[in-house]
Order: C-alpha cells, then structure tokens, then sequence
C-alpha cells in the first residue's frame, strides 16, 4: 500500500503505520547544524492557513463596503434629482405668480 501523506497531515495517526524515520546520508552524525526547513515552518504554515481563512471575509467586507458606498451614490443622486425637480416647480411656481401680477397691473 502505497500511499502518501505529510509530516504535517500523515494519512493516519497510528505511529506504527506510518513510515518509519530515517537518518539524514548528507549530515554527519551528530552534527549541530540547524535544519533549516523546519525552524518557523510551523508558524509560517498556521499564519498562511489563518490569512487563507480569513481571505472570504475579507472579500465579504470589501464587498458590503462596495455595496455601502454604491447605494450612498445612488441616494445623493435621487436626492439631487428630487431637489432639481422642486426647484423648477418652484420656478414655474414664480413665473405664474409674476404673470398673475403683470395682469393685476395692468387691468
């Protein structure tokens, strides 16, 4: 059975199932030379793992404030159209009431 998994995530946790670790042929014996592979893996590994988690609420905030700003446009944009159309009733409003006048001047 040949399957393969991680040191990390082994395929099974039963110790005597897994391959059995063997002595580096590169290393001399008893050598104090620090294996540099594995010094911060750990760590890099779990902050990687925590920034990939946090990738789609990320995402989901970015998105709620794209929405937030798109509906804040789409209010100061009625709310200008609604003052542009008071404001020519209130002009047409004027220039009916200067006529009404012109005529009461006039007669």
């Amino acid at each position: 059975m040949n399957i393969t998994g991680t040191i990390d995530r082994p395929l099974t946790n039963d110790p005597k199932k897994q391959a059995p670790m063997k002595p580096s042929t590169t290393e001399p014996a008893g050598s104090a030379t620090p294996d540099f592979t594995t010094i911060g893996a750990t760590e890099s590994r779990q902050n990687r793992t925590r920034e990939m988690q946090l990738i789609p609420e990320a995402l989901a905030r970015a998105h709620m404030r794209d929405r937030l700003q798109e509906a804040e446009q789409e209010r100061r944009a009625s709310r200008l159209a609604t003052a542009r159309r008071m404001q020519r009733r209130a002009e047409r409003a004027s220039m009916r009431a200067r006529r009404a006048l012109a005529l009461a001047v006039m007669q």
